[in-house]
């Protein structure tokens, strides 16, 4: 990805130098000053608030992990930094509007420094308090611990021309990232409009149609069936897991479970490992070009077998999916994921109680079902496809991670002094307050 400019012609570095006494520091401008934390800011415990107070109302209540909810509350703070506590310790939030903050959080406002607000802010960034932690059996940031950091802070006057040329800098830098991830967005839907399309409609757009009689499914072309799943390939729920042997013959054999398998892919790499008979190991061993569809979890989540060590049996937490004479589990891979996009799996894994994608309900599900030579021209159609459009996607979010790295060290070399802005930010428009983001 190409990197914004960010008013690099007027960047320059500071001189003359000294060094801080910081090793992560290292030399610092001259007229900078070095001081502990706490002579910076003071972090105050956010206020117990009891559940039943926590109503409908204007005010957002922050705690460790971010807002959770709403308060209605006559003392609140106006624009301050919510640093997490427990939880989340180390986590930080800049709010502009008034909010509540909560005792598992820190808060500093205007009162609780004399420097910068939002200088402060972008300064805790670097310092990592979420690895300052203290001895109490929950983790958590310890206020004494967070006040020994040492930082570099310059002239206040300094501090608002910081402040000035990184909120522009972030308001660019989020903007792109924001076109990227609506980018990835826009993919995303067209690759299931895509899948959709071709396994239910198949790959000539002016085939005749009739109505399949399923409800997620619609028309389908007229030399197409729809049909059980059962009739069409042969399903096997995973074995019980076993802690220990029951017969002599009974040997240790890895096994996969429902967190290994993501759709399209099944993760073999370090499989727990359980017991099981020679006859186990038959009845329920797997293969490579065997389907896996989960049973539990997110009901249906399918992905295939490319390579697999011989040995291999599944829990019971997934279905093992083999075709039969007339059908290909690649094809039946894109269905089921055609399916989830529908919302159908949560319609009938019955999902407001224990959700389970039952062999009966698996083998009952009706799907369409087109001659073998067209399934397998329409998996390669797919295959190359979403292959295409996997790329564009893991490219463009490779962007966006390299974005958000030039930021973190754009922040981070401004903040510690290693690149002066103070030109640059004199030339900078003035941002509205609304635009300003954490």
């Amino acid at each position: 990805a190409t990197m914004p400019s960010i008013y690099n012609s007027n960047n320059s570095s500071y001189s003359p130098l000294k060094f801080s006494g910081v090793g992560w520091l290292g030399d610092i401008p001259e007229h900078w000053e070095v001081r502990r934390l706490k002579s910076v800011c003071r972090f105050t415990y956010g206020d117990s608030l009891a559940s039943d107070e926590r109503i409908d109302g204007a005010i957002p209540v922050f705690g460790s992990n971010g807002q959770v909810g709403y308060h209605i509350c006559a003392n609140t703070l106006g624009s301050c930094i919510i640093v997490g506590r427990k939880g989340s310790f180390g986590k930080i939030h800049y709010s502009l509007e008034p909010v509540f903050a909560i005792d598992t959080t820190f808060y500093i406002d205007s009162l609780n420094t004399e420097e910068n607000l939002r200088f402060v802010y972008y300064l805790l960034g670097q310092l990592h308090l979420d690895s300052v932690s203290n001895d109490s059996a929950i983790p958590g940031l310890s206020r004494e611990e967070a006040y020994q950091n040492i930082v570099a802070v310059p002239p206040k006057i300094e501090q608002s021309a910081i402040v000035a040329h990184l909120d522009n800098a972030s308001l660019i830098l989020r903007g792109g990232v924001s076109q990227k991830q609506e980018l990835v967005e826009l993919m995303e839907e067209y690759k299931r409009a895509v899948i959709q399309q071709v396994v239910t409609r198949g790959l000539d757009p002016d085939v005749p149609l009739k109505p399949s009689g399923v409800e997620w499914l619609g028309d389908i072309p007229e030399h197409w069936e729809a049909s059980q799943v059962k009739r069409h390939y042969s399903i096997q729920l995973g074995k019980m897991l076993q802690n220990s042997a029951t017969d002599p013959l009974d040997i240790e054999v890895p096994y996969l479970k429902a967190q290994h398998v993501q759709w399209f892919l099944v993760d073999t790499n370090d499989p727990p490992i359980m017991w099981a008979s020679p006859r186990d190991i038959v009845q329920f061993g797997i293969s490579s070009g065997d389907l896996l569809v989960c049973e539990g979890g997110e009901g249906g989540r399918s992905g295939l077998i490319k390579d697999i060590a011989p040995g291999y049996i599944i829990q019971n937490a997934l279905h093992r999916v083999r075709s039969l004479a007339d059908s290909k589990n690649e094809y039946l891979l894109y269905i089921m994921r055609s399916i989830a996009h529908t919302g159908w799996f949560d319609a009938i894994n019955n999902k407001a109680t224990i959700a389970h994608f039952t062999a009966e309900k698996f083998g009952a599900l009706m799907i369409p079902i087109p001659p073998p030579a067209e399934q397998a021209a329409i998996v390669a159609h797919l295959d190359k496809l979403t292959s295409d459009i996997d790329n564009t996607i893991a490219h463009t979010r490779r962007e966006i991670e390299l974005l958000e790295e030039y930021r973190n060290r754009l922040i981070a070399d401004v903040v510690t002094g290693k690149l002066d802005v103070r030109e640059a930010a004199a030339e900078l428009p003035d941002i509205r307050s609304d635009e300003i983001q954490s």
